[in-house]
């Protein structure tokens, strides 16, 4: 990346401001726990993993005015709580927070601080990790000169560092060669208009935009070696969470015998959901729809449904990857394929 997606250095949160992107390149300063809950509502930070890194060093933020131990678990608890009802989907989110509820319980009386920011960063470091390893294993499924699509944005800034699923992508142009990828707009927020492409620019992968609704038209064209994305949330089941509009193209990957893959992190996997029935669907504000960067398109007070993500049965997802390694469907039990490995006796 031009510039770090997420940096904390002494008590201080910055972020890349995802929203100016990709006509400005803006670093803001997250001071307090009002600022850190406000950039994850807004979409300043967005993607399942990062979102989840910044509200752990969110918790961080939040206890650095404090100066004793009862108060720092005091202003840490509440942040948890907070932060926890900024995104409803993204199960990254809770899975960061319980580990940094986890780290208040055994709070030291000295070196608190220094704790938790370990414990956060320890975090982002796993996450890093994982990238790499899903990269690895994702190019497997891959040839030289595919020509694919992919929806949303999952690259560096939905993960602070390789990406998911645009993570595979560009590792994929760089190693196998010849790679061109499709990117969907993705509507109403144009995240794959707006960060997708830059990315992909970024690295000099050749990339043609499109409009949401013309991906079954290219799927009919034939000659498309396979769809990527990334997600928010997985069942148990392999039912998956991801941006509206996932499950449409799915369909149409699915009618044109076309492999759909989903690259995500183990943490994104919700073991204690038996199916994509029981996830929580955020919905946003009608604006993004009528008044898109505040310019009108529909006539004052249409009513207006806007759900931020959809869930694609497992049915149609041809492998899901994970830092573990491949796991290939469409019948999924991800309760035992990502099972602990059992310790030596």
């Amino acid at each position: 990346m031009p510039v770090p997606v997420l940096r904390f250095d002494q008590g201080r949160l910055t972020v890349l401001d995802q929203t100016r992107l990709p006509q400005e390149t803006v670093l803001v300063a997250l001071e307090d726990l009002d600022a850190v809950d406000e950039a994850i509502r807004a979409l300043r930070v967005r993607g399942a993993p990062l979102i989840g890194v910044t509200a752990a060093f969110g918790v961080c933020v939040a206890v650095r005015a404090a100066q004793e131990r009862g108060e720092a678990l005091r202003l840490g608890r509440a942040a948890v709580e907070r932060l926890r009802r900024s995104r409803p989907t993204a199960v990254n989110l809770f899975w960061a927070l319980a580990r940094m509820e986890d780290k208040l319980r055994e709070l030291p009386d000295a070196g608190w601080r220094e704790a938790l920011e370990r414990e956060a960063r320890a975090i982002l470091a796993e996450g890093e990790a994982q990238d790499a390893a899903m990269v690895a294993h994702g190019l497997s499924l891959l040839q030289p000169g595919a020509r694919v699509i992919t929806h949303c944005n999952t690259g560096p800034l939905a993960t602070g560092a390789r990406g998911t699923a645009l993570g595979v992508l560009i590792a994929a142009h760089r190693q196998l060669g010849g790679l061109h990828v499709y990117v969907d707009e993705t509507r109403p927020r144009w995240q794959g208009a707006r960060l997708t492409t830059w990315e992909l620019a970024g690295h000099h992968v050749p990339h043609t935009l499109m409009v949401d609704s013309a991906a079954a038209t290219l799927l009919a064209r034939g000659g498309l070696h396979s769809v990527w994305v990334g997600a928010d949330r997985i069942a148990a089941n392999g039912d998956t969470a991801n941006k509206i509009g996932t499950y449409a193209l799915a369909l149409a990957a699915h009618h044109h015998g076309v492999p759909f893959y989903v690259v995500a992190p183990s943490s994104t996997v919700d073991l204690a959901l038996d199916s994509g029935a029981d996830i929580p669907i955020e919905e946003r504000a009608e604006e993004e729809v009528s008044t898109p960067e505040g310019a009108p398109l529909a006539p004052p007070g249409t009513p207006v449904w806007n759900p931020a993500f959809d869930v694609t049965p497992a049915a149609l997802v041809r492998a899901i990857v994970t830092e573990r390694g491949v796991i290939h469907g469409p019948r999924f039990n991800l309760r035992a394929a990502l099972a602990p490995a059992p310790h030596p006796a």
